[in-house]
């Protein structure tokens, strides 16, 4: 065979035995109904929701919808993975079972007795918490057992020094659920609930401060009363905290998910956004604006546009060096939204400062701007991007167009 020939990749042949009847894919969890077949718990979970009562194979009506874990089929399926490693299979991971529902009655009892001992009830929430992170699955059956009112009971029953470690370990198990809007409501209706949440967020554990961060953003988000929303935002404590929260190392990136959630929760409030600029959000904004993952950079770049829209904000923006040269960069770089929110926080600051129409300038705005608007991008991006084409078209070097290769032969018409 020439040398320069490659040799045939046989691939490897899956044992009949070890595929979901379903599926026909390799099983990762198989399970045994009470017909004595085995399907992969996936398929046989989403066979039965759609309504189906027959086992797919022998047609026989599925009397106990019970799923019995087959170990001694996964384990020869691992063994299997590993035996063929060389063709690229890797072992599949040992599922982790679904909860039990009788377990997770008991545990939510015994939390919520206010007559059990605390250590007795700290451990089972702990359990709790540790089920609950294992699987959506065990998260719907945790909270189809009316958790959120129990939880929400145990936070702001008692918070006294000596009930705190409970307390805490229920806000842990809490920020896990979605609160309804009446539950959202209940929590902002209480100002002392709001006070008590303000004072963890300063807390000495990064835990409990991002915690109380994480809960603030959902009441927030869900309370559908302007009134309520108003009052929440007003104290000062929560913005101070909530920034505080993003100077958090980048080692831990739930802090800056956490922050960046809630501070833009509480900047959509328009009459308390100063209180963000006067806790010092433009700055933290715009230093950790690299730092953050795609959504939350997204998000980042929303509320940086929010808060250019009061004076304050836009001045406070205009006076950090960086913020025109990373708004200008980040322009086509992140999505579409990205994108959006930059081009408005832009056009928002270059509409109130010379200076920074002529770092955007200096930062290559144009070139950025006249790819925008021939892009793909979203029509309200668009117009942004013509809008500020528009009010920078007398700051442009007078031989920037003509000197541009790039634009030279560009057949755009600027809307001007």
């Amino acid at each position: 065979m020439p040398a320069s020939l490659e040799p045939l990749d046989l691939g490897v042949q899956i044992p009949y035995h070890f595929r979901c009847p379903i599926s026909l894919e390799l099983m990762r969890d198989p399970v045994t109904v009470c017909t004595g077949q085995t399907y992969d718990r996936t398929s046989i979970e989403s066979w039965v929701a759609t309504g189906n009562i027959t086992c797919p194979v022998t047609r026989a009506t599925l009397a106990d919808l019970t799923l019995i874990p087959n170990h001694t089929l996964r384990r020869l399926i691992q063994d299997w993975c590993v035996a063929n490693r060389a063709f690229g299979i890797e072992r599949i991971p040992t599922p982790k079972q679904p909860a039990d529902p009788a377990l997770v009655r008991s545990l939510l009892n015994q939390a919520s007795s206010q007559s059990g001992p605390q250590p007795s009830r700290l451990s089972a929430l702990r359990r709790l918490r540790g089920l609950a992170r294992d699987s959506d699955k065990n998260r719907s059956l945790i909270a189809s057992h009316n958790v959120r009112e129990i939880l929400l009971s145990i936070l702001f029953s008692n918070t006294t020094p000596e009930s705190c470690e409970l307390n805490h370990e229920s806000l842990a198990l809490l920020v896990m659920f979605p609160l309804a809007d009446s539950e959202c409501a209940s929590v902002a209706s209480h100002p002392d609930r709001i006070n008590y949440l303000s004072r963890l967020l300063f807390h000495p554990s990064i835990d409990v401060r991002v915690n109380s961060a994480a809960l603030i953003e959902i009441v927030v988000a869900g309370t559908r009363s302007p009134e309520l929303r108003a009052q929440i935002s007003n104290i000062d404590e929560i913005y101070e905290g909530v920034i505080d929260i993003l100077k958090n190392p980048i080692s831990y990136p739930r802090s800056l998910k956490i922050g960046i959630k809630a501070l833009f929760a509480l900047c959509l409030v328009k009459q308390t956004r100063h209180k963000a600029v006067l806790a010092g959000a433009p700055e933290i904004l715009v230093d950790r604006l690299p730092d953050f993952e795609k959504c939350d950079a997204e998000r980042a770049l929303a509320t940086i546009e929010l808060l250019c829209r009061i004076p304050s904000g836009c001045a406070a923006f205009a006076g950090h060096a960086l913020t025109v040269p990373l708004l200008v960069k980040i322009i086509l770089k992140i999505s579409d939204r990205a994108t959006e929110y930059a081009a408005g926080a832009l056009l928002s600051l270059c509409s109130e400062s010379e200076q920074s129409q002529k770092e955007a300038v200096a930062a290559g705005v144009l070139t950025q701007l006249l790819l925008l608007v021939q892009s793909d991008c979203t029509e309200r991006a668009k117009r942004k991007a013509q809008l500020l084409l528009k009010l920078l078209r007398d700051s442009w070097p007078q031989d920037s167009m003509g000197n541009s290769d790039d634009f030279a032969r560009s057949e755009v018409v600027l809307p001007f």
